[in-house]
């Protein structure tokens, strides 16, 4: 299975990508930087890959799961709470695709602040 690394602020994560277009262009596009933006318990950040909506693509996550938004060309980790959540539910702002899945515990991630620096490679 490939597997890539993200430093995120102070947080790293490991984490194992899925059989889809979308991980198969951010596989292919590593290494890359980026910095961090927050929204409620969500870390997103750009990406150079440009794909477009998955027919699985959808909306709510779980824990770990790894997200890319197709309107913005990010990758969204939700960790919890967001403003667009029902109840404990993990909601993003729009459909989104589901590449990977976090090795890690993301909740560390409420550690990160916005502009955070982001570097993620292959591991």
């Amino acid at each position: 299975m490939r597997k890539l690394k993200m430093t995120i602020g102070p947080v790293e994560l490991e984490a194992e990508l899925l059989n889809t277009p979308t991980a198969d262009a951010i596989f292919d596009a590593l290494p890359f930087d980026s910095s961090a933006n927050t929204w409620g318990e969500e870390v997103y950040f750009s990406t150079p890959v440009a794909v477009s909506e998955e027919p699985e693509a959808r909306t709510v996550m779980e824990p770990g799961e790894l997200a890319y938004w197709p309107p913005g060309n990010a990758i969204a980790i939700g960790y919890g709470r967001t403003p667009a959540s029902k109840g404990d539910e993990i909601r993003l702002a729009s459909p989104c695709n589901v590449w990977g899945r976090a090795l890690g515990d993301v909740k560390r991630l409420e550690s990160v602040s916005p502009g955070a620096n982001i570097k993620v490679e292959r591991s």
